[in-house]
């Protein structure tokens, strides 16, 4: 037998039994409780890039190591989803992390797919104008059996689209026309509700009360609507039903539009470019015949435009003033749960930490700094007005 080849093979045996032996001991020194599961202790968030397809994500999660040693033996990965309403928004997952005594800072980039904003849109409407937005992070240090996940408290966003158009403000209608008595017709009441969602639309169930304060009928032939969300259309169409409004005298006019739910991607892309501000705008027109005529006018109905301004602080880190670039830290109760699926045991510690998001995709590279820091969430706000 050749002795160089028995040599060499002797010694990559050794080196193969020795390394395979200390992955045994490491990995018996984990399902043994004697070195601790590293835990997720914060997550960061805030958005990055946007374009036509995709949301870019940058988060950090903090991570605890609480052996005296750093853990990357075995590939140690790191798992995040984030959903809302059950819908999963983004995920990301990172492998091979290197993870430090104490606390590490771990970067990933992950991507939204803005596809999926009708999804989450529909759910937010059909539950109410109600989201829970959940974050959850798992870190599995490599060993068969053994992770830790960090599961927060779910964060609730609300909001409130539709209530300031329900008004019974008096509005005039003017036709702006030579030999007219403006106004032709006053809007003493208007109601808005949403209708039945689907994937496909979200309608709104609109009513104007009006009341004509001429002698003679005046015919409402057809009413029309524009929806804009920051000038992107997500709506219009017309209503092709005659009313005939008798003098001195009101009516029910019932005026149903629609959002294209298809279009609400395209939407968000200005809702994250603008600072999460958007601002919702249905505009009304109105076509008309007269007393004394058999023609018919179209009359914008400018008094009934409204507006609704969207804002959503979903990381955290807007200032009130518009515009704070940089990612803060939330923090909230959670549960940070270590798992053994061999023979280990199972022990659960109570956690803090955690920033809403949205997310879909992989990578970044990892760093290793040292976090702490706290932030309240604001959730999303609304504010709405009619025109005055």
């Amino acid at each position: 037998m050749d002795v160089r080849a028995l040599l060499f093979g002797s010694t990559i045996r050794v080196a193969v039994t020795l390394v395979a032996g200390l992955g045994l001991v490491v990995g018996g020194a984990f399902v043994g409780g004697l070195l601790g599961v590293p835990s997720v202790e914060q997550i960061d968030n805030q958005f990055g890039e946007v374009n036509d397809t995709h949301t870019e994500v940058q988060t950090d999660l903090v991570i605890h190591n609480p052996n005296p040693v750093g853990v990357r033996l075995g590939g140690t990965s790191v798992n995040y989803t984030v959903a809302m309403n059950d819908i999963r928004m983004a995920s990301g997952d990172k492998r091979g992390v290197g993870v430090g005594t104490g606390n590490s800072t771990v970067n990933l980039t992950t991507h939204l797919h803005n596809e999926r904003i009708p999804a989450w849109w529909a759910s937010h409407v059909r539950g109410g104008e109600h989201t829970n937005l959940t974050v959850s992070a798992t870190v599995q240090p490599g060993f068969v059996g053994q992770s830790a996940t960090f599961q927060p408290a779910a964060e609730t966003i609300e909001t409130d689209l539709l209530g300031q158009f329900n008004s019974t403000e008096d509005r005039p209608v003017n036709a702006d026309m030579p030999l007219v008595e403006d106004p032709v017709l006053v809007v003493q009441r208007t109601n808005a509700s949403w209708g039945t969602v689907t994937d496909a639309e979200t309608p709104i169930d609109l009513e104007f009360e009006v009341y004509n304060p001429k002698a003679s009928p005046v015919v409402v032939s057809n009413v029309g609507y524009d929806i804009s969300m920051n000038d992107v259309p997500v709506g219009s169409g017309e209503l092709e039903e005659t009313e005939s409004i008798p003098g001195k005298s009101a009516r029910v006019v019932e005026t149903p539009t629609v959002i294209d739910n298809e279009n609400l991607d395209e939407w968000w892309v200005t809702h994250v470019e603008n600072d999460q501000t958007t601002e919702l705008r249905i505009e009304f027109y109105a076509e008309l015949e007269l007393p004394g005529s058999t023609e018919t006018v179209r009359v914008p109905l400018d008094e009934l435009t409204y507006t609704q301004t969207i804002e959503t602080d979903m990381f955290g880190n807007e200032d009130g003033s518009g515009g704070d670039a940089s990612g803060n830290e939330t923090t909230a109760d959670g549960t940070t749960t270590a798992t053994t699926t061999s023979d280990g045991s199972t022990t659960t510690t109570d956690s803090t930490t955690t920033d809403s998001t949205t997310t879909d995709g992989t990578t970044a590279d990892d760093g290793t700094t040292s976090d702490d820091g706290t932030t309240t969430d604001d959730g999303l706000l609304a504010r709405g007005s009619l025109a005055a």
